[in-house]
């Protein structure tokens, strides 16, 4: 698709004075943000340790959810052990530490909790390097700590078998790079934005992805620099819902419509509805997220007094937090680091108190579940 006599959004005359209909956005801005104050407003009833515990539900999918957009899967113990070291959030014992899932929550951490802070070279180029720590991305040798030089060739997103692959975008030329993002972060940073302040969030991760600044990583900033924005209109740092999450969910239609946005003109109403929408459902998705932090804060006050052993705490603790798959004596055994026999007298006892329940799905194993309090009204 051409758009009059250029291909590609940044070559068009005007670019980058972006158009939008703001009176057809007004109702979904509108929604979010009411969908945003009636969860700020949970929040606030909610104690700090709560509040804490959503917070880290909150990134840990971020950084999980922004990196498997890309097909990278991050070990979840790891990435929460990860975020709640720096949260200051006990969840007991914590995993080895990766450099690389380090990295990775270094750069989401940073720029929702140092939102207010402005956003330099210098930044960009240490979230960069934080995503990739040796300085390879793969097996291939890629350029950190600076904008990309296309010393190979144009920058391309292309997707099929190699001497049949398709192109859905090429970025500005490198040349172009300096001046493009020093006009970029001036906007960024601009002291007095005209733009809503939920639009500029999604036009940042727009303008950002379309400039394709890095070798590689440049889809995790984008988000990053829109999470960036998203805390700045929030006015507070600390996040209760994952955009990447979103994102990751509607995958196909994530980049579906970048590629028609990034093929189009620069009226980019279409973009910024589907970014609303999308918006929208996480912070919903959140608002379940929080119905699943106070259930377990409520289970727990109901054990309060039992005596639980450190391995029954740390499997229910793992059963709270969403795990997948039927939970079986054998699985006890391999999360508890215990004998198939301990694993079962665990699970008995804890049957006997009422916590765990034989499920009622049959099968050749026996597989249990948990039996959590009623929801409450909050």
């Amino acid at each position: 698709m051409r758009c009059g006599d250029y291909s590609f959004i940044w070559q068009a005359p005007d670019w980058p004075h972006w158009r939008y209909d703001l009176a057809g956005l007004a109702v979904p801005l509108a929604q979010v943000s009411q969908a945003q104050g009636r969860l700020l407003g949970r929040l606030a009833d909610v104690g700090l340790g709560l509040r804490d515990e959503a917070s880290l539900a909150a990134l840990t999918e971020d950084v999980l959810k922004t990196s498997a957009i890309e097909g990278e899967r991050l070990d979840v113990a790891t990435v929460r052990s990860s975020v709640a070291r720096r949260l200051g959030v006990d969840i007991g014992a914590l995993a080895p530490v990766d450099r690389h899932v380090e990295g990775v929550v270094d750069m989401v951490l940073d720029a929702t909790a140092r939102c207010s802070a402005a956003l330099t070279e210098a930044r960009l180029y240490g979230w960069h390097a934080a995503l990739f720590p040796t300085g390879y991305s793969g097996m291939s040798r890629i350029r950190t700590g600076g904008w990309r030089d296309d010393a190979d060739g144009p920058m391309q997103v292309v997707s099929g078998p190699v001497g049949r692959q398709r192109v859905h975008y090429e970025a500005p030329p490198a040349a172009c790079l300096p001046a493009e993002m020093a006009r970029f972060l001036d906007w960024v940073n601009r002291p007095d934005p005209v733009e809503p302040a939920l639009l500029r969030a999604g036009l940042g991760h727009l303008w950002f992805v379309t400039l394709h600044p890095f070798d590689d990583g440049n889809g995790r900033i984008a988000r990053a620099i829109g999470d960036l924005l998203l805390a700045r209109a929030d006015g507070s740092p600390q996040r209760f819902y994952s955009l990447s999450a979103q994102i990751q969910r509607e995958r196909k239609s994530y980049y579906d419509v970048l590629e028609r946005t990034q093929k189009g003109d620069l009226e980019v109403t279409g973009w910024l509805l589907w970014f609303l929408q999308n918006l929208d459902a996480a912070v919903m998705q959140a608002h379940r997220s929080l119905d699943a932090v106070l259930c377990k804060a409520r289970f727990w006050q109901r054990l309060a007094g039992m005596a639980l052993n450190a391995r029954q705490v740390k499997v229910l603790n793992r059963l709270l937090d969403g795990f997948e798959g039927k939970l079986t004596s054998s699985k006890w055994a391999a999360l508890a680091k215990c004998s198939a026999d301990t694993a079962l007298r665990d699970i008995n006892e804890l049957v006997a108190l009422g916590v765990l329940q034989r499920a009622d799905a049959g099968g050749r194993s026996t597989s249990y579940e948990l039996m959590l309090p009623p929801a409450s009204a909050d």
